[in-house]
């Protein structure tokens, strides 16, 4: 006799063989993993004065990530007395949102983390 329903009024039960009503909810239980969507947060690391044949590179692995609904964090990375060229590594990253705004959306716009200027995409 296995209980089926412990909350209701009277209580119900049922008989069955309480092996295969264990491996049915483990079944159920996987059933529901496989459906969940997951995802990974990827990053990228750019510097201000990168090329742009590089920069290129660097929006075709972001546009990949984003195809396998991935996030992608873009982090600008200033050394030394680079941190002056805050507002390139800002044109930088509208620049990479603009080229990949088709298939990606800005989910966390710019914003300085200490020494790094950081962005977040995420799958449209």
């Amino acid at each position: 006799m296995v209980e089926v329903s412990p909350n209701a009024n009277p209580p119900v039960c049922k008989i069955m063989d309480y092996g295969r009503y264990r491996y049915e909810q483990t079944k159920k239980k996987q059933e529901a993993k496989k459906k969940q969507s997951t995802f990974q947060v990827k990053e990228i690391k750019v510097r201000p004065k990168t090329g742009e044949h590089d920069l290129q590179t660097k929006i075709g692995h972001i546009k990949k990530f984003i195809g396998r609904k991935d996030k992608v964090k873009v982090t600008v990375i200033f050394r030394g007395r680079e941190i002056t060229l805050s507002k390139l590594g800002m044109s930088l990253l509208e620049k990479i949102a603009e080229e990949t705004e088709e298939t990606a959306m800005v989910e966390q716009h710019p914003k300085f983390e200490g020494r790094s200027l950081v962005m977040i995409l995420a799958p449209r």
